[in-house]
């Protein structure tokens, strides 16, 4: 999931520097709400790996 986000932010990147600006701004939205989403994964595996050894 974290290599949608950097495919995402590259394509935003890329995007921007080319002058797309609507593009951009939803390739950049887009990484953003997939990096939310990796990171609650982490939290939850986290204290659910925490929880098993407890």
């Amino acid at each position: 999931m974290l290599r949608w986000t950097l495919i995402f932010l590259v394509v935003a990147l890329v995007a921007a520097l080319f002058g797309f600006g609507g593009i951009a701004a939803g390739a950049a939205s887009i990484a953003k709400v997939i990096f939310y989403i990796f990171l609650i994964a982490l939290v939850i595996s986290l204290v659910m790996s925490m929880l098993r050894r407890a």
